[in-house]
């Protein structure tokens, strides 16, 4: 089933007066929002009693968790010591998610390129999303998804293509298709319906029918320049994109189930509501 979500908590959260996060279940169970990607983006520093506490009460309002892991996390590093930490962002980014639980999804920004050439950082990833399978399994949390993002910067390992290829190593490889990371890095190239068709036709392709039809997904307007991403924005502006309507027709087309999270710029809550009364429109 398709659900809409929120990347963290929206400006006006905090303006009606709230501070934590458990307090943002039923904030937004009563806008009817199904998701809430807690971020982790600076380190996993949930202690397990308040994450049992944040998990019960977003699951008493029947609103899925899932985590966003690390923005740390770099596997196409060639410095032992760092990889090892990558796989550990990982690995306690899916013991959040045991503590939550509630949810099996977690984010992962894949790697970046460096000073490697591109080759030689994708090759690099792909050796160690393996060994990052292994210790998955050793552990045994192959129960949970990690879902692999598409980044918005061209510096960034993550285009449509290597993400396809990675997820493709391993069961538990999701796609994370952000759809404003793949408009920026291709400097606005997601204009039209068939700018998305061309993506999901791809993917269709080349991805088991589960993991196409059930991806992660990101989205949000983004501001790009020559290198690619320079920031998230709202819906409300109208210089860049992507526009979601496109989008919104073909998941009823192709009757596709994501979870979609949005990332907009202070304004997700009320951007998701916008997402979410677009698609329900177009379905009926």
């Amino acid at each position: 089933m398709i659900k809409f979500g929120v990347a963290g908590n929206s400006e006006s959260f905090y303006n009606e007066g709230f501070l934590d996060t458990i307090d943002a279940a039923k904030w937004c169970s009563d806008r009817n929002i199904d998701m809430f990607e807690y971020s982790c983006g600076r380190g996993v520093r949930v202690s397990k009693t308040t994450a049992q506490a944040i998990g019960k009460e977003f699951a008493k309002y029947n609103i899925e968790l899932s985590v966003h892991a690390p923005y740390f996390i770099n596997l196409a590093n060639q410095e032992e010591e760092k990889i090892i930490n990558s796989f550990h962002h990982v690995t306690e980014s899916i013991k959040l998610l045991q503590a939550f639980g509630n949810g099996n999804r977690i984010v992962v920004h894949p790697a970046s390129q460096g000073k490697l050439s591109r080759e030689e950082a994708v090759n690099i990833t792909k050796e160690n999303l393996k060994k990052l399978s292994e210790i998955i399994y050793e552990n045994n949390m192959d129960n949970f998804l990690i879902c692999l993002e598409t980044m918005g910067k061209l510096a960034q390992i993550g285009d449509l293509k290597e993400i396809v290829s990675f997820c493709n190593l391993d069961k538990f490889y999701y796609p994370c298709i952000d759809f404003g990371h793949l408009y920026a890095r291709t400097i606005g190239g997601i204009k039209n319906k068939q700018d998305y068709i061309d993506i999901l036709e791809f993917m269709k392709d080349n991805l088991p029918k589960e993991k196409f039809e059930n991806m992660h997904v990101h989205f949000s307007k983004i501001m790009y320049g020559q290198k690619g991403e320079i920031k998230h924005l709202t819906f409300d502006n109208t210089e860049y994109g992507p526009d979601f309507e496109p989008l919104a027709e073909l998941l009823v087309e192709y009757n596709l189930s994501p979870k979609i999270i949005c990332e907009s710029a202070g304004t997700q809550a009320e951007d998701t509501i916008a997402m979410k009364n677009l698609y329900l429109s177009k379905l009926k």
